[in-house]
């Protein structure tokens, strides 16, 4: 099948993202929000960011405005009636995904092919509610999803070979290096980042070093353009925590067991760059 309409639920971070990467590469976009004020919000990122690209010399005033009129915002789910491709990119929260795929699967082409964004969640969880498990997978997108180039394919035991390669080429038009895992909990990316941002966390907790020191080893003894301290604050200290609860939920592995600094943080609303303060303080 030949991807040519592309859904997408969620305007914010991720799906203004993934919106504007399948416009810029072409495709027809419809965008879904839950309210106006909030795709506006999401709509005006995206002009801002091809604004910059026009100001810089990247983009032509004239291809920006080509790349907006492939986009359509909607409130109304049933405007994915005629896409080929739907991604989800809500929070991380499988009530919730698991509603919208169920709703989903009553609004969307016999034809059309799901998928969701997640870095954590299990994709097959997801994919049973809908009533064509075959065509559902996971296409985890990295922030920022216009400069990011990796994509991880997550597919279920259910998912089929055509729905793989269909999805695959529809990845790879977008720019993206496409690696394809089987769906299990953290797949590869996020199984071996938490515990990394996990044990920097500690080594801070049980003093080891300052938090400078800990993110200044790993920027310029392992070459990482940020150390684990300033990355967890990039992230969200409420999503790494998030998605090591819910690994180590699957996985019983101490090495997900988040510590008692980062509970604190998060209870204080020391959320990361996000709240204006994480490890390091940004006001």
């Amino acid at each position: 099948m030949e991807i040519k309409k592309v859904g997408v639920i969620g305007c914010g971070l991720m799906g203004a993202g993934i919106t504007q990467v399948s416009a810029q590469s072409g495709y027809q976009v419809v965008v879904l929000e839950v309210n106006q004020e909030f795709l506006n919000k999401g709509l005006a990122s995206i002009d801002r960011f091809l604004t910059g690209s026009v100001t810089r010399g990247r983009l032509s005033q004239v291809d920006k405005d080509a790349i907006i009129g492939r986009i359509k915002g909607t409130t109304d789910n049933r405007d994915f009636g005629d896409c080929d491709l739907i991604i989800e990119a809500a929070t991380e929260k499988i009530a919730l995904k698991k509603q919208i795929f169920t709703d989903l699967g009553k609004v969307s082409a016999k034809r059309a092919i799901l998928a969701t964004n997640t870095t954590c969640l299990s994709v097959t969880d997801i994919a049973v509610v809908t009533g064509k498990p075959d065509k559902v997978l996971g296409t985890h997108f990295f922030n920022p999803v216009p400069l990011m180039k990796l994509l991880e394919m997550v597919r279920t035991i259910m998912t089929s070979d055509e729905t793989v390669a269909t999805v695959k080429a529809f990845c790879e038009s977008l720019g993206k290096t496409v690696v394809v895992v089987k769906d299990g909990p953290g797949f590869i990316s996020s199984r071996l980042l938490f515990p990394f941002l996990l044990d920097g966390a500690r080594m801070l907790e049980a003093g080891i070093g300052t938090r400078e020191d800990i993110d200044t080893v790993v920027k310029l003894g392992l070459n990482h353009p940020m150390g684990p301290l300033e990355l967890a604050d990039h992230i969200g200290l409420d999503v790494a925590v998030f998605a090591s609860n819910a690994m180590y939920d699957e996985l019983k592995d101490p090495r997900f067991a988040v510590p008692t600094i980062m509970r604190k943080m998060i209870t204080a609303g020391w959320l990361g760059r996000k709240t204006g303060k994480g490890f390091y303080d940004y006001k």
